[in-house]
């Protein structure tokens, strides 16, 4: 009987993603390449949490990543997952440091029946050895801590994985380990960020530890490099889970000394003839610095680039005072970001509409035509509702009798549809507005109600 991880929380998603549950996970981007297992019988086996070895497959076992295999220890056999097979693992062997050429411990066999229940039994005794331990440890008055226990497969043997400050002469300790468990012991020291990766957690970040996904080697960091970012020299900010200074800190270290050496110093002053301006902040990736008129507060802030910083300077040094540390540029009115695309605006469906109040006379005369223009297509449609010339000619000259005679009659029918089209078309433009309360205009309007 084979045992394999199947699919679901903690187990594999798919062909070339790992354990989701295990820590340094590697994903195999050769996964789905023909022949990649056979190119190297090395595999990558990990055990509890981030302990990895790498193994030889001499007996040439058709392993794949989820595999439970056993391998060779010291002493007995160790129950491990298969993570990584092919091509990828001579890359990461390199990666630790491991020559191919060194004595390297094989693989026995896929795991059976009976060395599953071995190891379930050996794993449910670690945390309660790991309690006795801590007491045990106590009572000798070892200043030390131990923070995880691992059986072997097999139940033979136990690591101690304990974290000192100083050098412990634990001799007494193993002796008294040996008789409590009845197994070989193996003390292991780790240090602080070790401990963080090996238990897991989630950083300040809302992200799964570094030490934990992907991170093996530790290099230590110092607050000057917190310095460089300009970053507040807050301990409980700067401190990661293990209570030391987070590795994040040494990722964008070398980005920010390239871009402080485009700033000038923070103890040089700048002259104007508006005043001395003392150094008050800098945004280093921006290459922005912001002047003060006081060294110790706030006091007329103005903010500039280097580059003009260094204008300043370059000015002061010959014994020339500008006017003001703004450039003419700066002062000018910013100009605003022209959307080519019109993909921000939230009227870029809507149409132009025109205003019917305030337009101008040409949009309004326009208007009017087109509309007339409407009226004379419907009307030719019927023939008989077509206008004689005589009428068209006679328009004009009926229009304005109302106008300046109110008694006369409004004319009917089809002459008056023909006025009103040529009106249309022969009416001048006029912007100004007409006149209110105008005697001729009421008697025109009485004379067409």
């Amino acid at each position: 009987m084979e045992f394999k991880l199947h699919n679901g929380s903690g187990s594999l998603c798919c062909k070339s993603c790992g354990r989701q549950d295990k820590q340094l996970n590697t994903y195999d981007w050769l996964a789905d390449i023909p022949g990649n297992a056979e190119e190297s019988d090395m595999v990558e086996v990990q055990f509890k949490n981030t302990r990895k070895g790498y193994f030889r497959n001499s007996n040439k076992i058709p392993l794949e990543k989820g595999d439970i295999v056993a391998v060779e220890a010291t002493p007995g056999h160790d129950i491990g997952v298969v993570t990584l097979t092919g091509r990828l693992v001579p890359l990461q062997m390199r990666r630790a440091n491991i020559k191919s050429e060194a004595d390297i411990k094989r693989i026995y066999r896929k795991a059976k029946q009976v060395d599953m229940e071995k190891y379930n039994e050996a794993k449910a005794r670690e945390h309660s050895t790991m309690i006795r331990a801590r007491q045990i440890a106590l009572d000798l008055n070892l200043n030390m801590k131990i923070g995880d226990v691992e059986y072997q497969g097999d139940g033979n043997k136990a690591i101690f994985y304990y974290i000192a400050d100083e050098r412990v002469d634990f001799r007494q300790l193993i002796k008294v380990l040996a008789d409590a468990f009845h197994v070989r012991i193996e003390m292991k020291q780790i240090g602080a960020r070790q401990e963080a990766g090996r238990i897991g957690g989630i950083g300040p970040c809302g992200r799964e530890l570094c030490c934990a996904t992907w991170m093996t080697s530790f290099v230590s960091v110092s607050t000057s490099a917190a310095r460089f970012q300009d970053i507040s020299l807050n301990p409980q900010k700067l401190a990661g889970q293990c209570a030391k200074l987070k590795c994040c800190l040494n990722y964008e270290v070398d980005c920010y000394v390239e871009a402080q050496k485009r700033l000038p110093s923070k103890e040089i002053e700048l002259e104007t003839k508006d005043g001395v301006f003392y150094f008050f902040k800098a945004d280093i990736l921006n290459n922005q610095i912001t002047y003060s008129t006081d060294k110790n507060i706030p006091a007329n802030l103005v903010t500039i680039s280097g580059r003009r910083a260094f204008e300043v300077i370059g000015l002061n040094k010959r014994g020339i005072k500008p006017e003001n540390l703004l450039e003419e540029t700066h002062r000018a009115e910013p100009k605003k970001p022209v959307d080519l695309l019109e993909q921000e605006s939230l009227t870029r469906f809507d149409r132009n509409r025109k205003n019917k109040n305030g337009g101008d006379g040409n949009n309004n005369g326009n208007g009017n035509g087109n509309n007339g223009g409407n009226r004379n297509k419907k009307r030719k449609k019927s023939p008989n509702n077509r206008p004689q010339g005589g009428e068209q000619s006679a328009a004009p000259q009926q229009q304005e009798q109302p106008r300046q005679q109110g008694d006369e009659k409004r004319p009917q029918g089809d002459e008056r549809r023909s006025q009103r089209n040529n009106n249309n078309r022969k009416r001048p433009h006029n912007n100004r507005p007409k006149p209110q309360g105008d005697k001729p205009v009421q008697n025109d309007k009485s004379a067409q109600e």
